[in-house]
């Protein structure tokens, strides 16, 4: 038997006269869902003021019915003799309701033995979008108006063709008239839909919802959104992949929080952006925030640039960490504690000097450095060195950097080894967590740098609909968008979108110049399910030792991490989490990214 489904947003969304509503009301032996039962169950399905059917039925609870339930309902035990047990109704009963917005006056007494019923008889329970006439009254009626809410005293408000008598079909006839005495109501306040509904059950200040026609000009469509004040200045952006249903949401109770209710108070119009996709939707998301730096945006409120680790430009050159990349830097770090952390590292295993005194090409690196263990540098680890020997050690930094060698990672993955093996379980965890904030780093890098070393990539995914997104990528940077919809041919649509886009100039950082974001986020759309390549300009590739292929270890290093080290012999040599696994896991040969392109 097929049960009952949960409502989509798009079903939701329809009128309210469009809308199929099952009414409910139970009778029960009493109050609690745990220990009590169900003696009656009532329930009209209605649409658009017409029923369209009645669902009624006594139970067998399989106990004698409580003298003082007896006198509310009037309902014997003797009238319960040869009725169904529960087990034979309920399936009935969430047939009936398939498919409906679940309605009951004082909906959690109903809902709540219904679900314990379900529990009971190991049935799964359908996610039921579900109204309570009870809240909705207290939120459209005055206290003068209805001094009270019970089922009988709103029946008599509204004329209700059948009074209420605590018998289940009764109660819920009367309860299909009070629904439509309340719907009316709000009706008149511009709620149309059961979204809407649900959005105005929560408190909304006048000037909020006054507001509403703000978004009536905007298109159910994918796109950015942006709220302007009354100096016509940007206050915020948002994206979505419906504008008008987004956008609304900020005028009704579905938003909370204080921040953005103080954004709209202060809104004089929303401008949007129409946007082919979401990918498109994202990019030009970013770049607005960018732009304008909207106060209400958190992301824009401290932009984040990112840190570059660097080789300076000196005879014995040393790392530094910059806001703006050279062609060789390591980043972004989106945190200047993270890039130290990982400069000194990788400083430490590539020899690299950490002192900062500024050596001619003609002296000797050492001579009054004292060693690392001292608080010396690195490099003096060698010994004195020229400025020929030292140039091993910028080497291997931009040979890391470059994906041409990672023996520098695998011998810091050595080290903790060494360290667990030793039983030094705290200072090996250390090191592994600064592992694992370089790798990671070094892995976006390498894997953005990959896309934006193309000078024009094409790509396309399938649509749930059968159609194309299609995306034109120049230097990593997103200069073409469309959708070529099912039936229609995506190639002329390639041409067309290749033929209209940007026009990219790349520069020769890592990143060809392109924001780390934007290329991020294209480089996970290129990562996602379904994405085919239409042509490059270039094989789309990462290097061969790139790092990449340690992706898994830095997954299971943060999990380690999270774990904690406490107690360091459980983490560090039980069965579960042996050292090996954590610290040991194997380099798999770099190359392909997600099976794009070839070594």
């Amino acid at each position: 038997m097929s049960l009952p489904i949960q409502l989509t947003f798009d079903e939701l969304d329809t009128p309210l006269h469009e809308t199929t509503f099952v009414v409910v009301d139970l009778e029960t032996t009493g109050g609690s869902a745990d220990t009590e039962a169900i003696t009656e169950i009532g329930a009209v399905k209605v649409r658009g003021g017409e029923i369209l059917g009645e669902f009624a039925t006594l139970i067998d609870p399989g106990r004698s019915i409580p003298p003082y339930i007896v006198e509310l309902t009037g309902i014997t035990s003797a009238m319960l003799i040869g009725a169904p047990r529960i087990e034979r109704v309920l399936p009935g009963f969430l047939e009936f309701a398939r498919g409906s917005v679940l309605v009951a006056h004082n909906a959690g007494f109903d809902t709540g033995f219904l679900k314990a019923a379900a529990s009971r008889l190991d049935i799964a329970w359908p996610r039921f979008q579900v109204l309570c006439t009870v809240k909705l009254a207290r939120r459209v009626l005055t206290r003068d108006e209805a001094p009270s809410v019970k089922l009988s005293a709103l029946s008599t408000l509204f004329r209700s063709g059948t009074r209420p008598t605590h018998r289940a079909l009764d109660d819920a006839r009367a309860t299909v008239d009070v629904l439509h005495g309340l719907i009316e109501r709000v009706g008149n306040q511009g709620v149309h839909s059961y979204a809407e509904l649900v959005d105005y059950l929560p408190a909304v200040s006048a000037g909020q919802r006054a507001k509403r026609g703000l978004a009536a000009h905007l298109p159910g469509k994918p796109g950015v959104y942006l709220f302007r004040g009354p100096s016509d200045e940007v206050l915020y952006v948002g994206t979505s992949n419906n504008l008008k249903r987004r956008v609304r949401n900020y005028f009704t109770g579905s938003e909370t929080r204080g921040r953005m209710k103080e954004m709209v108070a202060l809104a004089t119009r929303v401008d949007h952006v129409e946007c082919a996709h979401a990918l498109e939707a994202g990019v030009r998301e970013l770049r607005l925030l960018s732009a304008h730096i909207p106060p209400y945006n958190r992301r824009s409120k401290f932009p984040r640039k990112g840190w570059w680790i660097t080789l300076t430009d000196e005879a014995f050159p040393r790392l530094s960490i910059v806001r703006t990349p050279a062609p060789n830097s390591l980043g972004p770090f989106s945190v200047r504690g993270d890039a130290a952390e990982a400069a000194a590292l990788v400083a430490e295993f590539c020899r690299l000097r950490t002192c900062t005194r500024r050596l001619a090409r003609s002296v000797r690196h050492g001579d009054q450095c004292p060693a690392t263990d001292v608080g010396g540098c690195p490099a003096a680890l060698s010994g004195p060195l020229t400025a020929d020997e030292y140039s091993d050690a910028p080497t291997q930094f931009l040979a890391l950097v470059c994906g041409q060698d990672d023996a520098v990672l695998v011998s810091m993955r050595r080290r903790v080894a060494e360290l667990a093996d030793k039983e030094l379980y705290e200072t090996a965890a250390r090191l592994r967590d600064r592992i694992a904030i370089t790798v990671d780093a070094l892995r976006r890098m390498h894997r953005s740098a990959a896309v934006a070393a193309i000078a024009e990539l094409v790509a396309a995914r399938r649509t749930a609909d059968g159609g194309w997104e299609l995306i034109v990528v120049r230097f990593g940077r997103l200069a073409g968008a469309a959708v070529a919809p099912r039936g229609v041919h995506p190639m002329p649509v390639v041409d067309a979108i290749t033929a209209s886009a940007e026009t990219v100039m790349p520069d020769t950082t890592p990143l060809r110049g392109a924001p780390p974001e934007e290329v991020g986020l294209i480089a996970a759309w290129l990562r996602t399910d379904g994405v085919r390549i239409v042509r490059t300009s270039s094989g789309y590739c990462s290097p061969a030792r790139s790092a990449g292929s340690w992706e898994s270890w830095c997954r299971t290093a943060r999990e380690a991490a999270r774990a904690g080290v406490e107690p360091a012999e459980r983490l560090f040599r039980s069965g579960e989490e042996p050292a090996e696994r954590l610290f040991s896991s194997g380099v798999e040969p770099a190359g392909r990214l997600s099976g794009y392109g070839s070594n």
